[in-house]
């Protein structure tokens, strides 16, 4: 017998009939965070899968979908749960690997699975070269590629501004006077850099001309990205978006399955559990509420001595999570409202001249740049 697939009868519908003839988008990546070290809870996978999916799809609606396709990926075979924790079966993780490309599914931190495997993903980039790897972890280096995605050129490895440039140049004029326009530009008649700016500042979505390469690589990322916040952590969010929304017939393709024997009625209880949640609106709070809420979160959270205390933002966050789920913030929202709420003197955050290595990934999920600050932890007042 085969093992199961995600495919177009993958995983039944009401208990009988096909799906699609491709693979939800939303059960991919809930088999792709499953996969991580340490496994995930079903409350852990909708919370980092959420600002994937959100704005566009509102908090309860986004809450309620998961809930489903973690509901059919259990009854599919690929995904099972003990003790709270999701861990996906042989199927699940021949699915996860096939969807990265791989002969196996490898044992990934999310961060990991997130910024370099599903992002390499989404631009078509070989996360397992060294080079294409080291410049998604760049704001330039993956400006770059988004570009090169976007225009059909290659991405092995980010081009730099100057050569991104003339590659772009010479696409305009492709598209203007067709393909036998190389001909005409030999090795001794090269463009000129404000002439390549010209004809590269073309393809914007309002072609204007810019005064550095660097600028127009920029434009051109924003165009595409439609991000207003143009920092790594905000260009990379859009970018998985993208993947996120993006039609099923461009996800991969797997094999059908062998429809497997009935579940057993214990199996068929603990489905039963995992009802869809009712559509309900966020309630979004005031800044008032919302700070003293946050300081509630971190003096639950606090550590240091009187005085002195303080909570890392990324337990604060999780607080937020369980206590405030009616809020329905993504944590970009969250992070952006701390931010607003410090400037605006309801709160204090603090940044960390010393980061001790044992506390590395609290430091990481905590972060939030403001300008030339990066702040860390919600200061503690008593």
């Amino acid at each position: 017998m085969s093992a199961p697939s995600l495919s177009a009868q993958a995983l039944p519908v009401n208990g009988s009939g096909p799906q699609q003839d491709t693979a939800n988008p939303i059960e991919h990546l809930i088999l792709v965070r499953a996969a991580c070290a340490g496994g995930a809870s079903r409350a852990q996978v909708i919370r980092d899968l959420a600002p994937l999916f959100t704005p566009k799809v509102p908090s309860a609606r986004w809450r309620s979908k998961a809930d489903t396709a973690l509901t059919k990926l259990m009854l599919g075979g690929f995904i099972t749960e003990a003790r709270s924790k999701l861990k996906l079966t042989a199927s699940g993780e021949e699915t996860v690997a096939r969807y990265f490309g791989e002969k196996e599914a490898h044992n990934r931190t999310w961060s990991e699975q997130r910024d370099v495997w599903l992002t390499a993903k989404a631009l078509g980039v070989d996360p397992r070269k060294s080079a294409p790897r080291s410049a998604l972890s760049r704001k330039d280096g993956l400006s770059a590629l988004v570009v090169q995605h976007t225009f059909g050129l290659s991405v092995r490895q980010a081009l730099s501004p100057s050569k991104l440039r003339a590659a772009l140049a010479l696409l305009a004029l492709e598209r203007a006077f067709g393909d036998n326009v190389k001909d005409g530009l030999g090795k001794g008649s090269p463009l000129s850099a404000k002439a390549g700016r010209v004809l590269a500042g073309q393809l914007l979505k309002k072609p204007r001309e810019l005064p550095t390469d660097a600028r127009l690589i920029t434009a051109l990322c924003a165009d595409q990205a439609g991000s207003i916040r143009y920092d790594v952590e905000s260009l990379r969010l859009a970018v998985l978006r993208k993947l996120a929304s993006a039609e099923v017939s461009k996800l991969p393709r797997i094999a059908e399955r062998t429809p497997l024997p009935p579940p057993s009625e214990s199996f068929s209880q603990s489905v039963l559990q995992f009802t869809p949640q009712p559509e309900e609106a966020p309630q979004r709070p005031g800044l008032s509420q919302f700070s003293a809420g946050v300081l509630r979160a971190a003096r639950s959270n606090a550590e240091g001595w009187p005085g002195a205390r303080k909570a890392f933002i990324s337990k604060v966050w999780d607080a937020i999570c369980t206590s405030h789920p009616e809020w329905g913030l993504s944590e970009i929202e969250f992070k952006d409202m701390l931010a607003g709420a410090h400037r605006a003197g309801q709160l204090v955050l603090a940044g960390a001249d010393l980061k001790d290595k044992q506390n590395i990934k609290e430091f990481e999920d905590s972060a939030i740049l403001y300008k030339n600050t990066v702040w860390h932890y919600v200061r503690v007042e008593d």
